[in-house]
């Protein structure tokens, strides 16, 4: 997974110490321009979609006296560059005139030459984004603009460009020393020296206007976008609570009585700022709001911040008290947000802190935000999810976790406990069930698409004991299937890996007669070289097992087409079949499918069976294209055909996050699953309407809910039987049991075991689970268990629980 870092950040200075007077600056240009300024830039010349040919900068004298630029020169910095390219400027820019600067030619030569450039560069700048400043002779910069996300800039940079479009000045005589005030994003219209001069007024010399401090919470205002965003705002006052390496967070001294207004705000200076813990400040610059990448990015909420700042320190101060959640706020428990589909950022109206999760969290960007006695929810990651030590009636788990059982009730109070204030790799491994002692404080930040608190102090964990679950025994009668996804399994993993795996499979799961394994990779792994076969990760493993004390396994699979479904690049991903060989179980081999050729279903005289076993059900659909192919095997276990599918469907990747702008999410990744879940329902209808007693699982990744449409597709009755083509079995489990699954502290389900209408019921009716203990007489036809080895632990095999049902064929 990608690193979860919002910006590098360093340890946190927990001595204050102060340096009245003191200030730390960003790189800037000098106050505005009196003479020479950029008046537009153009980076699309010759590329798809461009009139013009050339890229070019345009400069403009707005003073009232000719500048000769003998040894003036222009320099051009990528997106994110730090090595400037540079251009030399000659003769001289008239009052009121302009200059053009030609650079690079694109590939397009039909397109249109510029006018008659009064300096020619080399320079081949970007059509989206990049940042260009005009240097005097004594090195000073004169003007800078940054546009599309640049940095540094002058305030906020401007907006992005395309091949159609160049950052131009609004007005040639205003400059602001704001680029995102100032310029405007349009067709491109590059004038030179020829160009009529303008006149600019000069200023009347009077007094300017009184310029009034801003607060904290004018900047934060009372929603998601500050109201002050993009213009300058000076001597906002602050205490320091935190620094980074990049900035530093301040809040307010005097606090107003409005929850929906933040008291704390960070301020970005780009560097480690001198400015300590306890220090008063002082801060002049821009408010900008800030869009974190990871999840997306695009998705994200904004972080308000100041930019482009100066930070004068006038003294010291206690640091505030942090607000303790549970105890001085209460987050909404289940509703991250109630109103119909909209974009947060800009709904003012429904700002609802008190009702909304993703509000409430937002009405304390920036300040100082504790847990008290934390319960943790989700095993440590890159963070730790928890909720407040009390005052939580969210539906909970076995385990001690908050189970996520419909669209409408997600994990809203959980917050991510972060060490980005502190030294890497600070953050104790803790488990589902596990306590946080005492107070953990820090400010509130936001990162991919979570609200995090970062810690500054390294949190102490009480065991709460939880341990990895051994599935029920099994009689001698039962047909055991698990499902196991073993996470991009491959032959150069640590051995440990391997031996942790078969432990879960000999131990946990008491060694299964079938197990449908998922994320198998090819014998080269991840190494992107053509190979497409898993003999070597199937040995391995079932060595493991051997070793370990089980039995011995044969592994059934069909080789992928090279990078055809979808994973790790270059791994090549499949399902697999393993079954025990020490048991009345036969694996009814037949021509084995090519990756592109189907398995069906026939009749003979004993009911259905399959064409190829084993074989792979629909691969030429385009719903799994780029996907996992189901795998599907016939099985004879003492006289019965049994049918087993192994699946994994599409992942729920570009899914719009629970904490992001827009809501209600929209989940974009389930139509490809829905797709893939009719052609798994209709080779079941195959299966069942060649014989309607037939016994077929199928087990693995849905990487969807148990309530999920993809589910219901899968088990809508059958036309004309009344009875469910398949039967989930998750969804016969007591509700606090339904999860396979931990994701930033929502226990919910994604992995299934499905069974037919035979192996599903008794006397007619569909069986809830079996338990030991829990009464005499007639078992149901099978006992199924999550059985809980993973996805709570921070030391995980795997990110995804097992589970097991045993089938008692002859009910």
């Amino acid at each position: 997974m990608p690193s979860r870092r919002r910006r590098a950040l360093a340890a946190l200075t927990l001595a204050p110490f102060a340096l009245a007077g003191s200030a730390v600056v960003a790189p800037s240009a000098t106050a505005a321009s009196p003479d020479l300024v950029i008046a537009e830039a153009y980076g699309g010349g010759g590329n798809s979609g461009a009139m013009l040919r050339s890229d070019f900068v345009e400069l403009a004298n707005r003073s009232l006296a000719d500048v000769d630029l003998t040894d003036w020169t222009l320099r051009y910095y990528s997106k994110s560059g730090t090595t400037p390219q540079t251009t030399a400027l000659t003769g001289e820019v008239e009052a009121g005139g302009r200059y053009l600067v030609q650079q690079a030619d694109g590939a397009n030569a039909s397109a249109t030459p510029l006018p008659t450039p009064d300096a020619t560069g080399t320079v081949s700048m970007s059509s989206s984004g990049a940042r260009v400043e005009v240097v005097n002779p004594d090195g000073q910069v004169v003007d800078r603009l940054a546009w599309g996300g640049a940095s540094p800039a002058e305030g906020v940079a401007a907006d992005s460009t395309s091949n159609s479009t160049s950052v131009a000045r609004t007005d040639i005589c205003a400059d602001s020393d704001n680029n995102a005030v100032d310029f405007t994003v349009g067709a491109p219209t590059p004038q030179n020296s020829t160009t009529p001069t303008v006149v600019c007024e000069p200023d009347d010399g009077g007094e300017p206007p009184v310029d009034e401090p801003e607060t904290i919470q004018q900047i934060q205002g009372s929603h998601h976008i500050s109201p002050l965003d993009g213009t300058a705002v000076n001597e906002v006052e602050g205490v320091v609570t935190a620094v980074s390496s990049t900035g530093l967070w301040i809040q307010s001294m005097t606090p107003d009585d409005d929850d929906a207004t933040s008291e704390g705000l960070f301020v970005y200076t780009r560097s480690r700022p001198s400015a300590e813990v306890g220090d008063t400040v002082l801060v002049d610059g821009y408010v900008d709001e800030y869009r974190p990448g990871g999840s997306g990015g695009w998705d994200n909420l904004t972080m308000t911040e100041i930019v482009s700042p100066t930070v004068t320190v006038t003294g010291t101060a206690e640091v505030p008290a942090p607000v303790v959640l549970g105890e001085d706020r209460t987050a909404p428990q289940q509703v991250i947000d109630a109103e119909d589909p909209k974009n947060v950022e800009y709904d003012d109206a429904a700002f609802r802190p008190d009702r909304d999760a993703i509000d409430f969290y937002e009405s304390m960007e920036g300040m100082q935000v504790g847990v008290r006695d934390a319960q943790v929810v989700g095993p440590t990651g890159y963070e730790i999810p928890v909720v407040p030590g009390s005052g939580v009636e969210a539906t909970r788990t076995e385990a001690g976790g908050v189970l996520y059982s419909g669209y409408d009730r997600p994990n809203a109070m959980r917050v991510l406990v972060d060490d980005e204030l502190l030294p890497a790799g600070s953050l104790p491994d803790a488990d589902v069930r596990d306590t946080l002692t005492g107070l953990v404080a820090g400010p509130l930040d936001y990162s991919f698409a979570n609200f995090k608190l970062l810690a500054t102090e390294v949190p102490t964990v009480l065991d709460g004991g939880l341990e990895r679950e051994v599935a029920p025994e099994q009689h001698d009668r039962e047909l055991s299937v698990a499902a196991f996804n073993v996470e991009n399994l491959a032959p150069d993993n640590p051995q440990a890996k391997f031996d942790r795996l078969a432990a879960q499979v000999v131990t946990n799961l008491r060694s299964p007669d079938i197990i449908a394994m998922e994320e198998v990779q090819d014998a080269s792994g991840s190494t992107d070289d053509g190979t497409v076969d898993s003999e070597a990760t199937t040995d391995k493993l079932i060595a493991a097992i051997e070793a370990a004390g089980g039995p011995t396994y044969e592994a059934r699979w069909v080789n992928p087409q090279d990078k055809a479904d979808g994973g790790q690049p270059g791994g090549n991903i499949r399902n697999v079949l393993l079954h025990r060989t020490d048991r009345d179980i036969e694996f009814v081999e037949r021509t084995s499918g090519a990756a592109d050729s189907a398995a069906e279903v026939v009749e003979d005289k004993k009911g259905a069976r399959l064409t190829q076993s084993p074989g792979r059900i629909a691969p030429s659909s385009p719903a799994f294209e780029d996907s996992r192919k189901p795998l599907v095997g016939e099985y004879r276990y003492r006289g019965e055909r049994v049918f087993v599918a192994a699946v994994h469907f599409s992942s729920k990747g570009g899914d719009d996050p629970l904490f992001g702008r827009w809501q209600q999410p929209v989940r974009f990744s389930e139509d490809a699953r829905h797709e893939q879940a009719r052609e798994v329902r209709a080779f079941a209808d195959d299966l069942l309407a060649a014989d309607p007693d037939a016994k077929f699982v199928v087990a693995g990744d849905v990487n969807d809910f148990e309530f999920s449409e993809t589910t219901d597709i899968l088990t809508d009755i059958l036309e004309g039987s009344g009875s469910q083509a398949l039967t989930d079995l998750p969804r016969t489990l007591p509700e606090h049991e339904q999860w396979t699954y931990v994701y930033d502290g929502n226990s919910q389900v994604l992995d299934h075991i499905l069974v037919s209408p035979s192996l599903a019921t008794l006397d007619g009716k569909v069986n809830g689970p079996w338990r030991p203990g829990k009464g005499k007489g007639n078992r149901p036809a099978f006992t199924y268990d999550i059985v809980h080895t993973n996805s709570p632990f921070a030391d995980q095999d795997s990110d995804h629980d097992p589970q097991v049902v045993h089938l008692d064929l002859k009910k």
